[in-house]
This record gives structure tokens, C-alpha cells and sequence, in this order.
């Protein structure tokens, strides 16, 4: 019979569990100036595929990632001016449709119709600015590849994260882990989606 600690030579390796494809890398900062120092390094260094995560707005940051400007500010405008032509169209419809002579006034005296135009011109730039940031952040999200770094649940409360996508042409893994190393990262982890 055979001592249980003989079976050494029976023993069953299991396969590592597929990580999935690759995303990028995140680096953990101790601080927001560390982060911006960082992301401008890389931005410099052409790196194009960055983003960050932060507790609270880094005044900033979106120059020092090198992002362009969002187009929510025009949209917010296209929706109130479309509210504000919604509520002349409506005004002038019903006056010309249905018209009261009531004390001599004129048919369609926009005056009176202020509270209106103003209303439908708010309500539809509210609209227009809640449902583009959604589309324009792409949520509902339920999961990012990013949530599979150990310390992700930090940037909720500390922590400063900087990511590099994969699909950035200067990607490297080894040249990427190492420079963000050098900038101060810690805990500098490749993500699988």
C-alpha cells in the first residue's frame, strides 16, 4: 500500500484560468499631481489610448490625457434651440388654428408666451444634456476591464489610476510597465477583459 505522501509524481496541474484578452495596463498613483504628471509624460511620450480614474475631478486632467473636447456643450444648445422653435410652432399654431379676439390683441403676441419658450427651451436642453452624456459615456456600463485590477475599489475613496488601452499603437507591455513605473505607478497590473 502506498504512503500518501508518495503521490507526488500522480499529482494533477491544473491549467491557469483564461484571463481573457487583453485590454491595457493600470497603474496606481498616491496622488492627484503625481496623475497629472504622469499622464502628461505619457501623452508627450505619444501615447494616445489613455485614460484615468479618479475619487473627484482632477482640474485639468482631460489636456494632460490629451482628449478632445466633448460635444455635449452643442448638443445642450441644439436641444434648446430645438425646445425654444418647438414652443413658437406650438404658440403660433394655436393662435392661427383657434383664434380669440379677446380685448383687441393681436393674434399671436409672442409676449405673453415667454414662460413657454422658456420652459420647453430648459426642458429639452435637460433632456438633450441627461441622455447625450449616457450615449457619449457609453452607460449603462455594468463591467470594464478595469474592475478586474486587485485595487480598483480604491479609486472610489484614494486611488488615482492611469490606463493605457492595448490597441494604442505605442503599446508595449514591457516599455509601458516600465515607464509607468519610472513616473511613480504602483502596483502596475496588465487587465484582461
Amino acid at each position: 500500500m502506498a504512503d500518501a505522501h508518495d503521490t507526488h509524481e500522480s499529482e494533477v496541474v491544473l491549467p491557469e484560468p483564461d484571463k481573457g484578452e487583453l485590454w491595457g495596463m493600470m497603474g496606481l498613483f498616491d496622488t492627484p499631481a503625481d496623475l497629472y504628471h504622469a499622464a502628461e509624460e505619457l501623452r508627450d511620450a505619444g501615447y494616445k489610448g489613455l485614460d484615468a480614474m479618479t475619487p473627484f475631478p482632477v482640474h485639468g486632467l482631460e489636456r494632460a490625457l490629451g482628449l478632445k473636447p466633448t460635444p455635449l456643450p452643442f448638443l445642450v444648445l441644439g436641444g434648446g434651440a430645438a425646445g425654444l422653435a418647438s414652443g413658437i410652432a406650438l404658440t403660433w399654431y394655436v393662435n392661427y388654428d383657434y383664434a380669440l379676439n379677446i380685448s383687441g390683441k393681436v393674434p399671436f403676441s409672442w409676449h405673453i408666451y415667454i414662460p413657454v419658450y422658456f420652459e420647453l427651451t430648459v426642458l429639452l436642453s435637460a433632456l438633450t444634456c441627461f441622455f447625450a452624456t449616457w450615449a457619449l459615456c457609453k452607460l449603462p456600463t455594468f463591467f470594464h476591464p478595469t474592475m478586474r485590477h486587485k485595487s480598483f475599489p480604491r479609486t472610489t475613496d484614494d486611488g488615482f489610476f492611469l490606463t493605457v488601452d492595448a490597441t494604442d499603437p505605442k503599446y508595449d507591455s514591457a516599455s509601458t510597465r516600465k515607464l509607468l513605473e519610472k513616473l511613480g505607478a504602483k502596483e502596475v497590473e496588465e487587465v484582461h477583459s
